[in-house]
């Protein structure tokens, strides 16, 4: 079977260091962005000229059903039917507390961060045949609950770690793996998002590795979890978090 990839929020950070280390595994590459056209074009390049392997971008909301279900029936004509999926994309909004945030922020954070992973695994599973793959990207921040910053984010990501479990038991019998990795201060332009761009170093001192991590090595992992070395693991976790 062909392996071909669809990787939401696939343009920057971890998504983009997936792409390409599942492209030099010699998956066919299904970028997924929102917004960021040129950083999405620019991997697609970067991919088929290092890679030699089929590579393609589409833009969608993916909290968005009907901008769901086009990315998938495009991918079908453009590439070819997703195989492995990795539901990567996630957004982070200024830090604050519980108290001071409004619905439209809350509803925001749990749209992209959860609903997109229900409405993309539900039309990668129609596609998915034994032997195909889900990763779910939660965060430590499911364990942790980021008191005082992100509660809103850490909430979304304990859902995807729940969806992950009753994700796997549905699809277990059926040959579709479905696994997770959390990762925790990882060295990606999020922290900008959510107002302190410099985050990871701020906190480096706390982690027991004292460091935070680098995109590649989450991306090492998800591969590992989507590859058939990883064919008895389903509703796994795997925390990237430097011992926290």
């Amino acid at each position: 079977m062909g392996k071909t990839a669809l990787i939401t929020g696939g343009s920057r950070g971890i998504g983009a260091a997936t792409a390409k280390y599942l492209a030099a595994r010699g998956y066919g590459i299904c970028i997924n962005y929102h917004t960021n056209e040129q950083a999405a074009q620019t991997l697609v390049t970067q991919i088929k000229s290092e890679f030699q392997v089929p590579c393609i971008a589409l833009r969608a909301d993916v909290s968005d059903e009907a901008q769901v279900v086009r990315l998938f029936a495009d991918m079908d004509e453009q590439l070819a039917p997703v195989t492995h999926l990795v539901n990567n994309v996630g957004v982070l909004f200024k830090q604050m507390t519980v108290s001071d945030m409004d619905a439209e922020r809350i509803n925001k954070t749990l749209a992209t961060n959860v609903t997109s992973y229900f409405l993309c695994s539900r039309e990668a599973i129609k596609r998915m045949q034994p032997g195909c793959a889900i990763v779910n990207v939660s965060s430590v921040a499911s364990r942790t609950g980021s008191p005082g910053e992100y509660v809103d984010y850490a909430a979304s990501k304990g859902a995807v770690d729940v969806f992950t479990r009753g994700l796997s038991l549905e699809l277990a019998g059926k040959g579709i793996r479905v696994n997770c990795v959390r990762p925790g201060f990882i060295y990606t332009d999020i922290h900008a998002d959510g107002g302190e761009p410099g985050r990871v170093d701020r906190v480096s001192g706390q982690i027991p590795m004292l460091r935070g991590g680098q995109p590649e090595e989450v991306a090492s992992a998800i591969a590992w979890l989507l590859s058939d070395e990883a064919s008895y693991v389903t509703g796994s976790f795997i925390d990237l978090a430097g011992g926290r």
